[in-house]
């Protein structure tokens, strides 16, 4: 009989959370038992899984008592409260939010890319920033053959990066501007629908906010090389799920268009969507609810013969997110890096 483990989702009525539960049933995830979690005021909610609707409980000390993987997307000071609890409990957390990402004794993973630095955990794994995980995806196997000096980035980023809430804000504006209504931005500092705005997250002295900077280091991280030079642009636009990024790489040498076409339609996690003739390349709306990242567009940049462009789309909430958390908890269960026990899977 195989292993089924003991699961808590932390955040589980949020818009990661909720896909993580739909991912978890859909890819049919070896669990024993399943807790959700949250803070107090979703207390009383119940959340479907498995044709049950289950509670959700409040997050507290004796939470992760004989819980063996613990899925954590309840943001930085939730992760910093309860991921130490839950690993002295004897559980293992993935945890999706920046609190441990740049921790030299934490790993950063996505699977496509490093999926060897996930045995090498204390306890806590770290999901990358959204942005970094669908970058990363498309650029690995394009930087295993040929490396990669120098990347470019411009993110035009939806309000899904957000959560459910900045989803349903800007659909409010969007509606409040149709009827001639003055929008208002409570999660956003400024109105999201029919504008854009540089990211709102913080900046530092040199101009680049917190975002762009989750870019340059993680990408450093997840590759093992600190010497990539890397910059990006991160812009907020009226966009509901999906992110999409321009991406021009500078290599080595020349990287033949061809070769790297033939390189990425044979990439896992990767969809390749080209259509010259109509001009037909990634849309947010066609990404949206896809597990690959879909990338096109990809052109010789004219004014370096070492460089490269291309253009890519990517859920945020599901590959962005919550499937690469699953996918790491997949790849626990796969190196048995997980304790679990020899139970029938929970039906």
């Amino acid at each position: 009989m195989s292993k089924s483990y003991r699961v808590a989702v932390l955040g589980a009525t949020g818009a990661v959370g909720k896909e993580l539960l739909e991912l978890l049933e859909g890819r049919n995830f070896p669990i024993a038992d399943l807790k959700l979690l949250a803070s107090e005021r979703s207390v009383g909610r119940r959340l479907p899984f498995g044709g049950e609707n289950l509670p959700v409980e409040p997050v507290g000390d004796r939470s992760f008592e004989h819980v063996d993987l613990v899925l954590a997307s309840a943001g930085g000071s939730a992760s910093k409260t309860w991921a130490p609890k839950a690993v002295r409990s004897g559980a293992v957390v993935i945890d999706n939010s920046s609190a441990f990402r740049m921790n030299p004794e934490v790993p950063l993973v996505v699977p496509e890319v490093n999926p060897e630095a996930a045995a090498n955990h204390k306890g806590i794994i770290a999901n990358p920033n959204c942005t970094t995980i669908l970058m990363t995806v498309v650029v690995w196997p394009l930087h295993k053959v040929r490396p990669v000096q120098r990347i470019i980035a411009a993110t035009y980023q939806s309000a899904s990066g957000a959560g459910a809430k900045a989803m349903e804000e800007m659909k409010t504006q969007a509606s409040a501007i149709l009827s001639g209504k003055q929008p208002v931005a409570e999660i956003f500092p400024y109105p999201l629908a029919f504008n854009l705005f540089p990211h709102n997250s913080p900046l530092n002295d040199l101009g680049y906010c917190e975002e762009e900077m989750k870019m340059v280091n993680e990408t450093r991280k997840i590759f093992g090389n600190q010497k990539i030079r890397i910059t990006a642009t991160c812009v907020r636009v009226p966009v509901l799920r999906a992110h999409s990024e321009a991406i021009n790489l500078e290599f080595e040498t020349p990287l033949d268009l061809k070769e790297a076409r033939e390189i990425l339609s044979q990439s896992p996690g990767v969809k390749l969507v080209e259509d010259w003739k109509t001009n037909h390349f990634p849309m947010p709306i066609e990404a949206t609810g896809k597990d690959e990242v879909l990338v096109g567009r990809i052109r010789q940049d004219i004014s370096h013969p070492c460089s490269l462009e291309l253009w890519l789309c990517g859920d945020q909430i599901r590959k962005g997110a919550a499937l690469n958390a699953v996918q790491i908890a997949e790849l626990l269960v796969e190196k048995n890096l997980l304790k679990g026990s020899l139970a029938s899977v929970r039906s």
